[in-house]
């Protein structure tokens, strides 16, 4: 079962959004290259400081194992110094149309 892991954050007041963009960038290039299965990420924001980042996983097995040690890669913790407020929601998907 495809799984989506929404990260909902604001920013420091002290980081730009394009500081923000390469570092997450870095951060899915070292998620990739060391955990198989996520298949697509998306980025989008709710309003001027709220930011929704959908990391869709091909299953809860591939997802759980990136869980288990991604946040020790360099990138992890570079992407969530940024960040504040952050709140992550795990979510089954039911239907694509």
């Amino acid at each position: 079962m495809t799984i989506l892991r929404l990260t909902r954050f604001t920013l420091k007041p002290s980081v730009d959004q394009a500081e923000m963009l390469t570092v997450r960038a870095e951060l899915i290039d070292a998620v990739r290259a060391s955990y198989p299965g996520l298949a697509e990420t998306r980025l989008a924001k709710t309003d001027d400081d709220t930011w929704l980042d959908l990391w869709r996983w091909e299953s809860d097995e591939t997802l759980q194992a990136a869980v288990a040690t991604a946040p020790q890669l360099p990138q992890a913790k570079a992407a969530f110094a940024l960040v504040a407020d952050a709140t992550v929601e795990r979510l089954d998907l039911i239907e694509e149309r």
